[in-house]
């Protein structure tokens, strides 16, 4: 018999290491925003889509990277996200060691938009290591494993947010990439040394027949396995209209999480005048507080009646309270406890949507999950522009006037999360159920 490496524990950390490299990209652009802004001459709504352009590969990636899972395990499609992550984080520290600040003109921009979705890939892996968690922990310790995995990942963000300030301020812009290149190729080693594929993937990759991995890998304790097909999931669940309600809530939740993280750096120094470590420490907040308060909305969402849509409305509620008062924020006293309202409601809200999957969308649930995590996410790519275009059309008191959208999409969300709960015994098609794979939740 091959020999088989790894434990779920190792599993574990190398795949959370993973998506915490890979997840950082989020936060490049935004502290780093103004010194291109400034370089490039370029306009907010420019900046806007720089900022958001990580995110656009970050999402979309995530449906095709989380069915390869189904097929070779996690490894390979970790390394080659990564991989493409680093490829784009080498070539901008090129750009900004070679050109910046003289030679850095406007047309350099398609340029840096090109090496952006480059870095957004490392934020793709949230997909691929859930399915590679999943397939290493028997079902009954998933949930304490896929939060840690989750938990820990989400916080690159906001511990980046203020660390990137930091470089900027002791070794500037150049010395910032560079530093930020080589964490990243760090991380990439060292997912490439302790990233390991559950038992079963191993043993098919040694060449060893799918019935014969399956019962070795069971003996070692392992209990899920890949069956079913994403692509008859994904279409199942595309014709069920609670998908798509559900891929509304998360967009509005989730993508909006991601698009302040980006743009809230940018907010803070061009509205408020703060400075740049500053910004970082309250985006921070915002990033970190999101990420922790989803644990405690995933425990509501198991208590409440009905947890997942009343936990969703409730959260949605505070999210559109925070909103407003961010609209109406014109002294940073006032636009900090806004920030944190918006937090909460996201941050719960966020853990309530995957509650409700399996109970909106039964008969796919795979499907469902990937239709609501890759389409979801592109918030992070759509919001950003919108905000900038508020400060490109009305300038400096475009900046609070932008978070008029996350008014809108709350409205909008929390009508459907209403709709969702009074037609939730109504079957949502009449189609088989399918049987999917972990990496398909």
């Amino acid at each position: 018999m091959p020999t088989l490496r790894g434990t779920p524990g190792q599993g574990l950390f190398g795949a959370t290491l993973g998506f915490f490299i890979g997840f950082a990209a989020v936060a490049l652009f935004g502290p780093t925003a103004a010194k291109f802004q400034e370089a490039m001459h370029l306009s907010p709504l420019a900046v806007g889509f720089l900022i958001a352009m990580p995110s656009l590969s970050g999402s979309l990636l995530r449906i095709p990277f989380a069915a390869w899972v189904d097929t070779t395990g996690g490894r390979k499609p970790f390394l080659v996200l990564l991989i493409l992550s680093l490829i784009g984080m080498t070539g901008l520290t090129a750009v900004v060691s070679f050109l910046y600040p003289r030679n850095l003109g406007p047309g350099m921009y398609p340029v840096l938009l090109v090496l952006a979705l480059l870095c957004g890939c490392g934020i793709a892996c949230f997909s691929v290591g859930i399915g590679q968690v999943s397939y290493w922990f028997p079902q009954k310790q998933q949930g304490v494993a896929l939060a840690i995995f989750g938990g820990a990942g989400n916080i690159a963000p906001g511990l980046f947010s203020v660390l990137i300030p930091l470089a900027l301020s002791s070794v500037g812009l150049a010395g910032s990439y560079v530093a930020w290149l080589g964490l990243l190729a760090t991380g990439v080693i060292l997912y490439g040394m302790l990233g390991r594929n559950a038992w079963f993937f191993q043993l098919r990759a040694s060449g060893l027949p799918p019935d014969e991995s399956r019962r070795i890998a069971q003996e070692r304790g392992q209990e899920l396995f890949p069956r079913g097909s994403l692509k008859e999931s994904l279409r199942v669940s595309a014709g069920a209209w609670r998908t798509w309600g559900l891929v509304l809530i998360y967009f509005t939740t989730f993508g909006g999480f991601v698009a302040l993280t980006a743009w809230l750096p940018t907010y803070w120094t061009g509205f408020h005048g703060v400075g740049p470590l500053t910004a970082g420490l309250l985006t921070a907040l915002f990033s970190v507080l999101t990420s922790v308060i989803r644990i405690g909305g995933g425990i509501l969402s198991d208590h409440l009646r009905e947890g997942g849509e009343n936990t969703a409305i409730l959260a949605l509620f505070i999210l559109m309270a925070g909103a407003l008062v961010m609209v109406n924020a014109q002294q940073f006293e006032l636009a900090v406890p806004g920030e944190i309202l918006m937090a909460f409601g996201m941050g719960v809200c966020n853990a309530a949507v995957f509650k409700v999957v399996p109970q909106a969308v039964p008969q796919a649930v795979g499907g469902a999950a990937g239709w609501v995590g890759g389409l979801g996410a592109f918030g992070g790519f759509a919001i950003p522009p919108m905000m900038a275009f508020a400060v490109s059309d009305l300038g400096q008191k475009g900046y609070p006037i932008g978070f008029i959208i996350f008014v809108f999409l709350a409205l909008l969300s929390l009508s459907t999360a209403w709709v969702l709960k009074y037609t939730m015994d109504v079957p949502a098609a009449k189609v088989e159920p399918q049987p999917v794979a972990a990496s398909e939740r």
